[in-house]
């Protein structure tokens, strides 16, 4: 009698290919929680900012990065430039992760805008309200889901690191959650902070980080 010969099982299948966003609020700047900067020009990060930026850096190590997109205003590419320098990649400008355009409203004070009475309604009916001669924010959600639309199917199965500004980035976590936007402002996004939205095809996003500012980040592939 011959003995059977074992063989080796075959390998498991593959798993579905996953997307990872990866969605990094800037740093800190001289008028972080003063002023509603908007899209101001010329605002850059303070010291804590820069370090805040340098830790993001720090964070990425051992994940690997596809591309790094960023808002065009120089708060949010200077919080990029630390992980492009680290992960040997450029900075690449994205328009749709610009910050909401806050219209007349840009610049002001933020303890002058609590007490305007269309202030409750930027906090308890989001949905309803349009900055003036600025946007509104479903608006501003639109255009944040559709641009990391694009960017997910550019770099299918990849890590893309997108840096850009609270309230984008609360909108876009709130899309993923299914969480409506009038609901989207108990979402909190600090400054350098990290979110994490996955996206396999044919199924509904999963955010696997919210407002994350420690914990390393190469562990996202293995979730």
């Amino acid at each position: 009698m011959i003995a059977a010969t074992p063989t080796t099982p075959p390998p498991p299948p593959a798993g579905p290919e996953r997307t990872l966003l990866l969605l990094v609020r800037h740093g800190e700047t001289p008028t972080t929680g003063k002023v509603l900067p908007g899209r101001a020009p010329g605002l850059y990060l303070s010291e804590r900012g820069r370090a805040q930026a340098e830790r993001v850096a720090e964070r990425l190590d051992g994940l690997p990065v596809d591309a790094i997109y960023s808002s065009p205003l120089e708060r949010a590419r200077e919080t990029a430039e630390p992980a492009a320098v680290r992960s040997a990649l450029e900075v690449n400008e994205e328009p749709g992760l610009l910050e909401c355009d806050f219209g007349d409203w840009t610049g002001a004070a933020l303890a002058e805008l609590a007490a305007l009475p269309q202030w409750q309604a930027v906090q308890q009916s989001p949905s309803t309200f349009r900055f003036p001669n600025g946007e509104s924010f479903t608006e501003m959600q639109a255009r944040m889901v559709g641009a990391l639309e694009v960017l997910r199917t550019a770099h299918p199965g990849g890590a893309v690191v997108c840096f850009s500004h609270a309230d984008p980035i609360k909108a876009a976590v709130a899309d993923a959650l299914g969480t409506p936007l009038d609901l989207f402002q108990r979402i909190v996004i600090s400054p350098g902070s990290v979110s994490v939205i996955s996206h396999v095809e044919g199924q509904a996003p999963a955010v696997l980080m919210v407002n994350s500012t420690s914990e390393p980040l190469s562990g996202l592939r293995v979730q």
